[in-house]
């Protein structure tokens, strides 16, 4: 039967009852898709996960975890424009949000490794964040008898760096947040949106946002250039190396200043924006994209609108709106 066909159905039944019921329509046919649901995986692998999110011993001097830096209460960042590391100083990029990290095509802003697994290998080791080496973090969690039970139970050889590193990336792969409004105005539900979040929609599509924001994390899934349209780094100034991108993987000049496109998810909570935190706020994001990224001048308006359209992209975790 046609989705046609059981709409004429559902509004006959309807009003044969008197019954004022809404219908809810067929998914909806765009680019954008609405996150899965989160997945079910081995529990005891995803137990110990979390315990390890949460632990301050991956760090050199027992001072820093995941959750430092990737704070599940405030839209899986730390809302700084630089997360601190183990010595007390700030890292030299602005920290993305962990939640719905797992479905990026790549890692880090210059997208220098592919798996979660890789990320959670050199943030370990990295000399600004934790400071740490595989040897020392392996041998911290073996002295402990509650890892080792843990680490038994999940893995038939126990602790390695290799669990540590999976047992993470199974974690983190739970760390989605689904049903925003947006997602289930996608499944069906268009009046769960107002007129002028639907406007912004639109204009978010017209202006050519969606161009590098789409896809089921509205971004994340390619790379591109800052400053397509200007030359956003002369305009900022002080020149930093970090701003160089994926630059500084592959030494190939069409690389300079290219970054991973970031997921448009949660924006509207995850404030300082770029990997340089220069934008304090979502209104000074949405200037600099349409200026170095679009080059178009848009009416106040539809800034507005397009801003109201991205506030609906905040999701859920654990059953409450980020």
């Amino acid at each position: 039967m046609s989705n046609v066909s059981i709409y004429r159905l559902g509004l006959m039944l309807l009003l044969w009852s008197g019954t004022a019921v809404p219908l809810m329509a067929a998914p909806l046919d765009e680019a954008l898709k609405p996150l899965p649901e989160i997945p079910t995986l081995d529990p005891a692998k995803v137990e110990l996960g979390r315990q390890l999110f949460n632990e301050p011993r991956l760090s050199v001097n027992n001072t820093l975890s995941c959750a430092s830096c990737h704070r599940l209460e405030t839209g899986g960042a730390d809302n700084k424009p630089f997360s601190i590391g183990f010595d007390g100083k700030p890292v030299g990029i602005n920290t993305p949000t962990v939640f719905n990290a797992s479905l990026n095509f790549k890692q880090f802003w210059n997208g220098r490794v592919d798996t979660l697994q890789a990320q959670v290998e050199q943030v370990v080791i990295s000399p600004v964040e934790m400071g740490s080496d595989w040897k020392t973090v392996v041998q911290n969690l073996s002295a402990l008898p509650a890892y080792q039970n843990a680490f038994q139970q999940a893995y038939p050889d126990g602790v390695t760096a290799a669990n540590v590193q999976n047992a993470l990336a199974t974690y983190e792969r739970t760390l989605l947040t689904p049903d925003s409004r947006f997602d289930q105005y996608l499944k069906g539900n268009t009046e769960i949106l107002t007129t002028q979040e639907k406007y912004g929609y639109l204009r978010f599509k017209d202006y050519g946002c969606i161009a590098c924001h789409q896809g089921v994390n509205i971004g994340g899934n390619m790379f591109q250039k800052f400053g397509v349209m200007g030359d956003y780094f002369k305009a900022r100034g002080n020149p930093v190396e970090s701003d160089l991108g994926r630059y500084l993987v592959t030494q190939d000049e069409e690389d300079r200043y290219v970054f991973k496109v970031p997921s448009l998810r949660n924006v509207a909570v995850t404030a300082p924006y770029f990997h340089d935190a220069s934008a304090k706020t979502l209104e000074e994001a949405v200037d600099v994209m349409f200026k170095f990224q679009l080059g178009r001048n848009p009416s106040q308006e539809d800034k507005d609108l397009i801003i109201l359209f991205l506030k609906t992209l905040t999701g859920q975790w654990a059953g409450k709106p980020l």
